[in-house]
């Protein structure tokens, strides 16, 4: 690969965070935010997911334009792009509710092997629990990209691991877990398929298991403005950096893990102190 600029890809949910305590939006979602943020760390990136038809949906669409990302292939439907509402106390972010997508979870998104060549020029594709993508990931393995999924905190165990034969890289939010259960989980889908499986456990450390060795990175203490996207971050630094790294023959897999997550700790460190996922504000 030498020294190509990696191509990357988020498939799924794309939403407006709307703060109601100050009356602001900002876009954000879990696909999404992977495809800002890797296009912040000098990537190549694209979004692929279907937009409402509504201002919020116009905002996340300009807002990519002016980054950046390519949207080339997304759709757009008519209705309610996805929302969540949520408040920001003392830095920390607090979900009120969500329309689970809005328009999007009525539009299949088989649409997005339309243009299997244009799929194919990606190493990495990133989805989520959100993204209504879990159907689609047996044919998205068959294809050239590592896929890499965000389980966030409310997956049923063995639907989550029932997945795991189709993904490479499989993230798991583990912040109520006890660190037994959690190394438990990540063991579990290792056996089931993942080539890396990472827990993030709040303001614990995050443990990842590659199959063989056990490693840890403590999370950056920062004063946050606004913790969320920190997740995103840290999952997006994290596969940049393995994989920028891999393409340097001769570093040991272990300190590509090693450096990769101390660079995704500092880059989730940076993102909470912005307001929003990425900030992009737009007052209402």
């Amino acid at each position: 690969m030498g020294n190509e600029t990696l191509k990357v890809i988020g498939i799924g949910d794309n939403v407006v965070d709307n703060y109601i305590d100050i009356r602001t939006m900002f876009p954000g979602g879990n696909a999404l935010n992977f495809s800002v943020y890797a296009s912040m760390l000098g990537c190549d990136s694209a979004y692929l997911g279907v937009f409402g038809s509504d201002d919020s949906a116009r905002h996340v669409q300009q807002t990519l334009a002016s980054i950046g990302v390519d949207t080339s292939h997304c759709r757009i439907a008519d209705g309610p792009n996805g929302q969540a509402i949520l408040k920001i106390r003392d830095g920390e972010r607090i979900f009120i509710s969500s329309n689970e997508g809005g328009i999007s979870k009525s539009v299949p998104m088989e649409f997005i092997f339309d243009d299997l060549d244009y799929l194919q020029s990606f190493s990495i594709v990133h989805t989520s629990a959100y993204s209504y993508m879990d159907d689609y990931l047996t044919k998205m393995k068959q294809l050239k990209p590592m896929i890499s999924y965000d389980f966030s905190d409310d997956f049923d165990s063995e639907h989550a691991l029932s997945l795991c034969q189709y993904i490479d890289f499989g993230f798991f939010s583990c912040s109520e877990w006890t660190e037994e259960a959690a190394m438990e989980l990540l063991k579990e889908a290792v056996n089931r398929g993942c080539t890396m499986a990472v827990a993030t456990r709040g303001p614990r450390e995050v443990i990842l298991f590659d199959g063989r060795s056990w490693f840890r990175q403590a999370p950056l203490a920062v004063k946050p403005k606004d913790t969320l996207g920190a997740g995103d971050a840290f999952i997006t630094g994290f596969l940049i950096s393995y994989f920028k790294g891999k393409t340097n023959d001769g570093v040991p897999p272990d300190s590509l893990i090693k450096n990769a997550f101390g660079e995704a700790a500092s880059f989730a460190a940076e993102i909470c102190k912005v307001q929003g996922a990425f900030g992009h504000g737009l007052p209402y």
